[in-house]
């Protein structure tokens, strides 16, 4: 149930803090981090100005060195981005170590105060070799459902804590607008009120309503405001992160629209996400009529902190800052006076540390905002149990039997079943009965059923990890010898195609598509004369041709992740089909930007269509 979401909590166990503390806190509910002033300014009166500025400080694992610069920095954070594991390799074990180095080290500081450690655990603790990878929020969006959402990230909680993790930047609640984005797989649909419902019950799966459960971990709404909504430009792709010639460029773009419209739109699921508690929310690389969300001090102070009374505190994306001028000590003080808390600076953290001393020592920064910074930043550490005598900061060993286990990898695959969306079906499906082959450049590849955000940033293709099914395999399994290895030995042919891995900035495309590979796999299939299913994995919907028109049926799996058995519970009838699609299915490519409510809206597949058996 949801309800928990918006009850009191009750207060933090008294051996959390001292009896003083205990008394100064009331019943509040989820989010009212004010309640921890107490304890938040009395360690910030005790603190230097390199301590505070420390504690505004996050670096990354992989520049940390021998993480001495964690205890003489005094730093507030360390995260691992997408492609930054442990030195000593990628498993459960060897991030538990990882976390419990840079607590130890944060520990021996003069003041002793915890870390907090962040990953992009957005489907799943999906860094982590051998942990459940749910499907995409896109696929999410098509469930409908806020208790699977809720129990996927409760979780993705249980799985971080076991490797000390206790920071996970999620959920993403940005409401796409233009499928061309390659963001749009993160988000749960191209509505508002979807984001809003969805959204809020994934804080309420990280965090609960107890943040100093240890089996919670600290959630973070983002990003703010209006990533999903940014205007389709043309662009010279003659660095390297771009392939040779000119290509569409969504990704950190412009959101050009009036203040009615992003309130409407992009702003919407911030207020609930802020009710169910989330402590951090990220501020997007993107713009807003030209000016950078990361320096706008109306949209993080004015609109977030105090119109919407968000009592968290606000951490930049990675190197997002840069962006904001030409000189950095000037990029540093627009961000900061504009309200961001903490900074993510993966490199640079010695150098930003050095500056913002600067800024405040020359009175370019107030210190009255950096005494603002930390104590948000130190009320959530407060809320989260770590400023008692006894707080949870290492690894849990004792979660090792849980992590990827097959509980976890049954919820996975009860998301997979409902998130399928049946688009066509001319009664091929479910194949209850008779023979099937199975072809297609996804049915075997369990990188490209999880996408991007999957052990690398941009994901992979192949065995990317262990404990998976592939759909092949999963409808090998289940379908009682009647799967065939050649196609004229099928009565049916299933054809398994779709998108391989990318995340942002390269997963930006002018058309999305069937590829010419895909669309010759499913031409042989239907040359066969047999009748052909279709089933897309994608992280955003993909221009067809004529394939929905030789297909006798269409499933949507989206992005679903390491548990291909839901694929095969609903292709073979175990589970009948309920999910309804999260965004409008084009016709073509030139419908892009198309949504719900647009005038002269006649897509192929509408928002909210889905069929069942």
């Amino acid at each position: 149930m949801m309800t928990r979401r918006f009850v009191l909590v009750l207060a933090l166990v008294a051996a959390s803090f001292s009896t003083a503390q205990v008394a100064t806190l009331a019943q509040h509910k989820p989010g009212e981090f004010s309640a921890y002033d107490d304890i938040a300014n009395e360690l910030l009166g005790r603190m230097t100005l390199a301590e505070k500025v420390g504690q505004m400080t996050q670096a990354d694992l992989q520049y940390l060195g021998d993480l001495s610069d964690v205890r003489t920095l005094a730093l507030g954070s360390v995260l691992s981005g997408g492609n930054s594991d442990p030195k000593d390799g990628n498993s459960p074990e060897a991030w538990a170590r990882a976390n419990d180095a840079c607590q130890r080290e944060a520990l021996a500081t003069r003041l002793g105060v915890p870390l907090l450690y962040g990953v992009d655990a957005v489907h799943g603790h999906s860094n982590v070799i051998g942990a459940v990878i749910f499907p995409h929020n896109i696929g999410l969006g098509c469930t409908r459902d806020p208790s699977l959402v809720e129990e996927v990230h409760r979780i993705t909680a249980i799985e971080m804590r076991r490797t000390g993790v206790n920071w996970d930047f999620a959920p993403c609640v940005t409401v796409p607008q233009d499928d061309r984005w390659g963001r749009t797989y993160e988000g749960f649909g191209e509505s508002p009120a979807l984001a809003t419902l969805l959204g809020a019950a994934a804080v309420s799966g990280l965090q609960g309503n107890d943040l100093a459960d240890p089996l919670r971990v600290l959630g973070c709404a983002k990003h703010f405001v209006g990533d999903g909504g940014t205007s389709a430009e043309k662009r010279d792709a003659s660095s390297s992160e771009f392939r040779a010639g000119v290509r569409l460029r969504l990704d950190q773009g412009d959101t050009r629209v009036d203040e009615a419209t992003l309130r409407r739109v992009h702003l919407a699921p911030y207020p609930a996400a802020i009710a169910a508690g989330v402590g951090t929310i990220m501020p997007s690389y993107s713009s807003w009529n030209g000016e950078k969300c990361s320096a706008s001090h109306y949209l993080l102070t004015e609109v977030l902190k105090e119109e919407l009374g968000f009592e968290g505190f606000l951490i930049s994306d990675y190197n997002a800052i840069d962006q904001l001028a030409s000189d950095y000590k000037e990029c540093i003080r627009l961000s900061i006076n504009a309200g961001m808390d903490m900074v993510m600076v993966p490199e640079r953290y010695q150098e930003f540390v050095t500056k913002l001393t600067e800024l405040v020592n020359e009175g370019a920064v107030p210190m009255e905002r950096i005494d603002d910074a930390v104590r948000r930043i130190l009320r959530v550490k407060a809320a989260m149990g770590l400023l008692g005598p006894d707080p949870v900061i290492m690894s849990d060993a004792n979660l090792a039997s849980s992590f990827g286990s097959e509980p976890h990898r049954e919820v996975a695959r009860r998301a997979v079943r409902q998130s399928l969306v049946l688009l066509k079906n001319d009664g091929v499906l479910p194949l209850k009965d008779g023979n099937f082959a199975v072809t297609g450049s996804a049915a075997d590849d369990l990188g490209m059923q999880c996408g991007g955000w999957t052990i690398d940033w941009q994901g992979k293709t192949g065995d990317v990890t262990t404990g998976g099914v592939t759909i092949r395999d999963a409808l090998a399994d289940a379908a009682n010898d009647r799967l065939v290895a050649e196609s004229d030995q099928a009565e049916a042919i299933v054809v398994v195609v779709g998108e391989k891995p990318y995340a942002e900035g390269t997963g930006d495309t002018d058309e999305p598509k069937l590829s010419d590979e895909d669309q010759d796999a499913v031409e042989a299939a239907v040359a066969t004369d047999k009748p052909v299913v279709l089933v897309v994995i994608s992280g955003r919907p993909l221009v067809l041709g004529d394939a929905a028109d030789k297909c006798a049926a269409v499933v949507a799996a989206w992005l679903p992740g390491t548990e291909g058995a839901g694929v095969a519970d609903v292709l073979l009838g175990d589970y009948a089909p309920t999910g309804k699609l999260s965004f409008t299915w084009p016709k073509s490519a030139d419908q892009h930007p198309i949504n719900i409510g647009d005038e002269n809206y006649e897509p192929l597949y509408p928002y909210g269509h889905g069929l069942c058996y």
